[in-house]
């Protein structure tokens, strides 16, 4: 049990962490130029559903207890894994 809450909560902790890097992002995008808006629009929409994903799987989580975290973590992993590739390629 304390495991999966450690786990939880880091997840909790990171998730958190980038949707204040995602804030960051719409703030920038939202002074920039008209071609740049477009095109930070689409990625903004893009982060913002994986992060929806990745905080869907954390609830599944948390509702399901520490007994199907080792069911459940593999879908949490593959969420988490694409949310930060999509923050990665925000850099670039």
């Amino acid at each position: 049990m304390e495991k999966t809450q450690n786990n939880v909560g880091k997840l909790e902790t990171q998730l958190k962490q980038w949707g204040a890097k995602l804030d960051e992002f719409v703030a920038r995008a939202d002074r920039a130029g008209t071609a740049a808006r477009i095109d930070n629009r689409k990625r903004i929409d893009d982060l913002k559903t994986k992060v929806q994903a990745a905080q869907s799987k954390l609830d599944e989580v948390k509702t399901a207890g520490s007994e199907k975290w080792e069911t459940l973590k593999t879908g949490v992993e593959s969420a988490w894994h694409e949310l930060d590739l999509a923050f990665k390629k925000l850099k670039n």
